[in-house]
């Protein structure tokens, strides 16, 4: 089931009156991480170039230069080295859970320690090679007709093992979120997006090559012959090239009423007579449900037509594909090494993460609120919290002051937006309320069970919430999660403990800093309310207008001159960024900035001219901001994520919104001439 919501990377009301608390009020609590020497050090800062022709490289050359990117890594900056931390916390809870396989079996200590023991046993999975699918495989090969092919579909996904051909899931109702209901969405494809499938550049060529290769390695180690193996690829590759010319663009499925089309079941079944679905939802233990939302219909009428135009044979190498590559991370080492070769290309990561790393990955994907426990109870103080909540109600009431200011903004729906704001939900930390994961049995020495297991979980919880008040307490991210998000159809931000670390957030910081980076952070996730997408969800978190046309007008023309200012970027000489694509997070990037910074100006520090390291309190905040972005990235992951990122590149993400804000030119003294210079009546005003 795909999250509904927008991330950083990534209810409460509104105080009538600032609440006065900084850091200073908090510098003897104990802090979350090892704070720096300097938390704005010159020595990152590369001087020599003028902060008005490069703010990025100045506040962050030095660094940049003495500082590659790991072999592992596929990019290198503050987000990845914070990341790095956390794993490695992770890591120590890890090792110090799984040393002792005596735990009561079922609690919380048992299953995260013998998950990870089970994942690090890599004699037992190299023994096993590829034994773990063989029962997939096999049953594959006993289907004789169509109906076994949509059999397989159903079967796979309520026994935990995949997906394949199409998107299913149980979400709220955009239009009804206090009701789930069953959606369907595009899906089927193995490469990252369907331009890969449908460009035919040099830089494209080369990922369909290393794709095919992958598939007909995937399929040698199962003792497939090498000539029937490379006659599979081209075939897989064929009917995923088929299912991208029917999906539309990730830019298409910005606008959420497009992708809102509910069906009678009885009556969306026509339109696919191969896939009655009054007859799949039961076998997809479904039961009762008379409608179900539908993101794509017209992928769903190709995907019918697929079905027959395209042989029972074929299938059956597409659904086998399907079994190798979902399984391909968990298998033993030649289809690891495989799975690696394939995505190297697509990243250009230089060797493999370690096998410790990948586990504590997996870990806090699969039983993330049993290890998150472990985690804040580590290392996240309630003061941090705390700190949180009075900096959220100084950004609330700040965001409130510049709605109230819009002068572009009618008083009707200036008072809607208010309306929403002052119904945020905010939840800091970690969940009020622990998912405990009822039933899942990890054994120590059953690494594919124990996944299988996890998987299967998942979906009977899923499917098991139709017809259940929607349950607004649960999370979209794990406690060590080092990032944020905004979901529209519960109207709530939320940041989890992982974050609010440096450069984030520091108790020992002022408060330049910690608005520079956490403030920013809060006003990013709170803009994302109003933000192209957001703005189309109302307090209660329906999907549903509440803007006059004249001021929807007056919100688009503003919009479309940020689409074109990041238009403008390129990312290797000569990709674009993609202005719609990204619209999103760049609104609530400058939104964010903006907020963050007045409310900055409220506190004792922000109204003061003391230089802290020769830099004045205004100057230290945009510095701030500009290292929360420092680092660099791979040429291929740089190319991938324009295709497949809503967020912008790191440099424009620091640049681009500074040259809409006068507060910037004045604390760097920004003139003409300066490349970043934009006179004062071409910086775009939003929020």
């Amino acid at each position: 089931m795909k999250v509904k919501f927008v991330n950083f990377l990534v209810a409460g009301t509104i105080c009538a009156a600032i609440t006065a608390f900084t850091a200073d009020s908090l510098k003897n609590s104990n802090s979350p991480t090892d704070p720096p020497a300097k938390f704005i050090d010159p020595a990152n800062m590369d001087l020599s170039i003028k902060p008005g022709d490069d703010f990025f490289d100045y506040a962050n050359g030095n660094w940049i230069k003495e500082n590659a990117i790991p072999a592992k890594e596929t990019r290198w900056g503050s987000f990845n080295i914070l990341r790095q931390n956390n794993t490695d916390k992770l890591l120590k809870l890890l090792a110090e859970v799984s040393k002792n396989p005596g735990q009561p079996k079922g609690s919380l200590k048992q299953r995260v320690g013998d998950l990870y023991a089970s994942g690090m046993d890599s004699l037992t999975i190299e023994k096993l090679g590829y034994t773990p699918i063989v029962p997939d495989l096999k049953r594959i090969d006993n289907i004789t007709d169509l109906n076994g092919v949509i059999n397989e579909l159903v079967y796979e996904r309520v026994n935990g093992i995949g997906g394949p051909l199409f998107g299913f899931g149980v979400g709220q109702d955009s239009k009804h979120v206090d009701k789930y209901i069953v959606e369907l969405r595009q899906g089927g494809t193995s490469l990252p997006d369907r331009d890969y499938y449908l460009k035919d550049d040099a830089r494209t060529k080369k990922i369909q090559s290393a794709f095919k290769t992958y598939i007909t390695k995937l399929f040698t180690l199962t003792g497939t012959s090498a000539d029937v193996a490379d006659k599979n690829a081209n075939t897989i590759f064929d009917i995923e090239t088929a299912l991208a010319k029917s999906q539309m663009s990730r830019v298409a499925m910005r606008d959420p009423n497009v992708t809102y089309n509910k069906f009678s079941v009885a009556d969306f079944s026509k339109t696919t007579p191969h896939l009655n679905w009054s007859k799949l939802l039961p076998m997809l233990k479904v039961n009762g449900q008379d409608t179900l939302l539908v993101a794509q219909p017209q992928f769903f009428k190709d995907v019918d037509a697929m079905l027959t135009s395209t042989s029972v044979s074929d299938w059956k190498t597409y659904l086998k594909w399907n079994i190798l590559r979902g399984a391909a991370s968990e298998l033993s080492s030649p289809f690891v090494d495989a799975s690696f070769a394939y995505s190297s290309v697509l990243s250009g990561q230089k060797v493999q993460t370690p096998r410790n790393e990948r586990m504590s990955s997996l870990v806090d994907r699969s039983l993330g609120e049993l290890l998150g426990q472990l985690y804040v109870e580590k290392y996240f103080t309630p003061a941090a919290k705390k700190y949180m909540v009075g900096l959220v109600n100084n950004l609330k009431v700040t965001l409130g002051d510049r709605i109230k200011r819009l002068d572009w903004m009618s008083d009707a729906t200036k008072a809607r937006a208010l309306k929403k704001l002052n119904a945020f939900t905010v939840k800091i930390g970690y969940p009020d309320k622990w998912e405990t994961y009822k039933g899942v049995v990890i054994n120590r020495d059953d690494y594919e069970g124990n996944l299988q297991r996890i998987s299967k979980w998942r979906y009977n919880f899923m499917v098991s919430r139709l017809g259940k008040p929607v349950d607004k307490t649960r999370w979209g991210m794990t406690p060590p999660t080092v990032n944020a998000y905004y979901n529209p159809t519960n109207n709530e931000i939320v940041f989890p403990a992982g974050i609010l670390q440096f450069p984030f957030f520091d108790f020992g910081a002022d408060d330049a800093v910690n608005y520079g980076g956490i403030g920013a952070v809060i006003g990013h996730e709170m803009t994302h309310g109003f933000d192209d997408q957001g703005r189309q969800y109302d307090a209660d978190g329906t999907l549903r207008d509440w803007w006059t046309k004249e001021d929807a007008d007056k919100f688009k023309v503003r919009a479309d001159k940020v689409v074109a200012q990041y238009n403008a970027f390129t990312v290797l000489d000569t990709i674009h960024v993609n202005g719609k694509l990204t619209l999103g997070e760049n609104l609530a990037d400058l939104g964010g900035l903006n907020v963050a910074y007045e409310a900055f100006k409220k506190t004792k520090e922000g109204q003061s001219n003391t230089k802290i390291d020769g830099f004045t309190p205004d100057q230290r905040f945009f510095l701030s901001w500009a290292q929360v972005w420092r680092g660099s990235q791979r040429p291929e992951a740089a190319a991938q994520r324009i295709l497949t990122d809503p967020h912008s590149p790191e440099k424009y993400r620091t640049n681009a919104p500074l040259t809409n804000i006068d507060a910037w030119y004045n604390a760097f003294n920004i003139k003409p001439g300066d490349a970043m210079y934009k006179k004062p009546e071409d910086r775009i005003k939003v929020w």
